[in-house]
């Protein structure tokens, strides 16, 4: 059972109301204040929680029950919470907006139920007065289950805007734990996919998480934010491990190929990738015998869930991050970890390290194991806007004004290191991009409801498809065990 940790989730009636700033702002003020705080977003969004991190000198960790599963978002929080005083959950979207064609399955109704926390809602009151009262009230009566226990109000004009949006809400009984005004300080950049991620605007990230934390520490009581979170009651939850959700399970399925011994079938990319002739495997092990893992960090790739690395270490691997703008592969590299980021933005400056980009196409083509999603997946084709990338895959890729966003249901395409032919997953889409492979002769990574995605070698898995590691942690343990038998 885990321990009682105070906990409170920020929510609002739907998405632009604040939450985000109210969140962040509450991380930081409470961690000035001399708290340790833990930040926590529903869902699968990346950016949120690296601005979480930067309030709170923690990881910014996801809870979604779509792509992790419910029964483990409670153990994830324990787990995430480990060593904090208080927790503050960001919520997404409207209160109750879950996964399409669901009662709310994975809305940030759904994760206060499952953690047994109270709700403070953000509602914007730039446009209304005492209506601010009927939004309010009609939250509260949707799902009795669900505990608003306060309302800060964002965005009001003037004095008395505030004492008109107060009168509406006071009939409800729901007290307001706060107050907002506009603040030009909070603006940060933006971009086709939303946010600019912290790690791209360190010193930009930091400004505006200090002008949250001061525009909550005057405009909301922050004791009484306090005082809710320590109402949360109990819940029994045994906080969530990696090292004992990478113990051999039955159920895993068949162990990785051995790639090794016979030679693999001829698939699209076998010519392509022996044009490096004789290379020779960069073989070796990290400390302690470990098999290193790279995993790719910077501005350019800076999407990946926290969970994923503490997977692989418990895993056995050592993981060691680098920047693809400005590094080659760490020494002794045995497996790459290409995550999800923004390549398109940087696509000249990832064009011109060349060294790294021959030595990936290098290492690859002597049997390198590769995971990559969405932003590793354009690194490794031929080209990405006319720029030239590893050219692993056969494929080019471009930029386009089409938003492709969604929860998926994948079946893998073919039996590789990672995943066996037919294994079913959850994942996420988030992208602007596309590719276009220049043959028909390759093998596609996923069978989506949509049709074929991604592609794929024996030892290289590369999709635009997220998937939560936690609601797999064979992948790990098998990307780990392919590169120990480099």
């Amino acid at each position: 059972m885990g321990r009682l940790i105070p906990r409170v989730v920020v929510a609002a009636p739907a998405s632009g109301a604040g939450k985000t700033t109210v969140a962040v702002g509450l991380m930081a003020a409470l961690r000035r204040a001399g708290h340790t705080v833990a930040g926590f977003k529903v869902g699968p969004d990346y950016i949120d929680p690296g601005f979480h991190a930067v309030a709170t000198g923690r990881p910014g960790r996801n809870l979604d029950p779509m792509l992790s599963g419910e029964e483990r978002v409670a153990p994830l929080f324990q787990h995430g919470a480990a060593g904090a005083d208080l927790a503050v959950v960001e919520g997404v979207m409207g209160l109750y907006d879950g996964a399409l064609g669901t009662e709310g399955f994975s809305s940030t109704a759904h994760v206060a139920k499952l953690l047994r926390a109270p709700v403070v809602l953000v509602v914007d009151a730039s446009a209304a007065g005492r209506s601010v009262g009927a939004v309010v009230q009609g939250f509260v009566a949707y799902d009795p289950e669900v505990r608003i226990v306060g309302v800060i109000l964002n965005k009001v004009g003037s004095e008395r805007h505030e004492t008109e949006v107060r009168a509406g809400v006071a009939p409800t009984g729901v007290p307001v734990l706060g107050v907002l005004r506009r603040d030009a300080r909070l603006t940060v950049p933006s971009r086709h996919l939303g946010l600019v991620p912290a790690p791209e605007q360190q010193a930009q990230a930091e400004q505006a998480v200090a002008a949250a934390a001061e525009l909550v520490h005057q405009g909301v009581d922050l004791q009484s934010v306090v005082t809710a979170a320590h109402a949360a009651p109990h819940h029994n939850a045994t906080p969530w491990n990696p090292t004992a959700a990478v113990l051999p399970k039955p159920v895993w399925g068949a162990p990785p190929p051995d790639l090794g011994g016979q030679p693999a079938p001829k698939r699209f990319g076998e010519d392509h990738l022996s044009i490096q002739g004789g290379r020779t495997p960069q073989t070796g092990l990290g400390r302690g015998g470990r098999p290193v893992v790279a995993v790719a960090g910077g501005p350019v790739f800076s999407f990946r869930y926290t969970e994923t690395t503490e997977l692989l270490e418990a895993a056995g691997a050592e993981v060691i991050t680098f920047d693809p703008l400005t590094d080659q592969l760490p020494e002794a590299t045995a497996g790459l970890y290409l995550g999800g980021g923004f390549p398109e933005l940087h696509a000249e400056a990832l064009s011109a390290n060349t060294k790294l980009r021959d030595q990936v196409a290098a290492e690859i083509s002597v049997g390198l194991p590769v995971i990559a999603e969405c932003a590793g997946l354009l690194y490794l084709c031929r080209e990405l806007d006319g720029h030239p990338m590893t050219g692993v895959l056969p494929a080019t890729a471009r930029m386009t004004s089409r938003l492709t966003l969604g929860y998926r249901t994948a079946v893998a395409a073919t039996t590789t290191a990672f995943y066996d032919e037919g294994r079913r997953v959850r994942g996420h889409e988030f992208h602007r991009t596309t590719i276009t492979p220049s043959t028909k002769e390759l093998t596609p990574a996923w069978y989506l409801p949509a049709g074929a995605e991604g592609m794929t070698l024996p030892h290289v898995h590369a999709s635009y498809l997220h998937v939560h590691w936690t609601a797999t942690p064979d992948v790990p343990v098998r990307f780990v065990a392919a590169a120990r038998s480099r």
